[in-house]
């Protein structure tokens, strides 16, 4: 048994959390330039392109997050690419990430009412500029609380990262545990300061919601 303080645990969590949230950035943002391109190809025309988006947002949603972090992992070895744990949960929870955005926004895009379409439409723009100048910029303001919301969910999806040995904060909360043999008072702390990462985030999350209510 390791002699550890109060202080000694919250300081070794804290250390911990920063690849929490540099693993949580990591995923957010590479999951929204990735779900942002697949958008792009499910809404727009070209033959066979859409099912395709459709079928991987299916595929990465319906498989559970610790069997594609598994899969990540073990998988990347196959084709002679470096399988550190780092790599791996990026991976990982950037293509589920992404797979979520999409979806988030495909339907933030199909709240817009059709006549928005058509109007931009008759103006002579092609189905791009629509996006770009008439569609996005109305679907970027019902999109923003889901995606926000979204972010927290990443932030508690990283705890399943410690399965392949990444040491963030619950990685790092277990092995504090097992050398102190203080499992309840370790993984309170731990989940203290998951409170406390993703707390403000819903908040901020519910104010997004209420004034973009109130501005509709």
């Amino acid at each position: 048994m390791v002699d550890f303080s109060l202080w000694d645990i919250v300081r070794n969590l804290l250390l911990a959390a920063r690849w929490t949230v540099g693993l949580s950035l990591v995923a957010f943002i590479g999951g929204g330039v990735v779900g942002m391109l697949l958008l792009m190809l499910r809404l727009g025309k070209l033959p066979g392109v859409g099912p395709v988006v459709a079928a991987y947002v299916q595929v990465f949603q319906g498989i559970p997050l610790l069997v594609q972090l598994f899969l990540a992992y073990y998988g990347l070895g196959l084709f002679g690419i470096n399988t550190s744990p780092w790599v791996a949960a990026g991976l990982g929870l950037t293509l589920y990430a992404s797979a979520f955005l999409t979806e988030i926004w495909r339907g933030c895009v199909e709240a817009i009412p059709r006549g928005q379409w058509e109007a931009s439409e008759s103006l002579a723009l092609n189905f791009y500029e629509q996006l770009r100048y008439v569609i996005l910029p109305q679907a970027i303001k019902i999109a923003v609380p889901p995606t926000v919301g979204f972010l927290v969910q990443v932030i508690k999806g990283t705890a399943l990262a410690s399965v392949i040995g990444f040491m963030e904060l619950t990685k790092v909360g277990k092995t504090i545990a097992n050398a102190t043999f203080s499992p309840f008072l370790v993984f309170s702390c731990v989940a203290i300061l998951y409170f406390v990462l993703c707390y403000p985030i819903s908040l901020y999350a519910k104010h997004l919601e209420r004034r973009i209510h109130v501005h509709r």
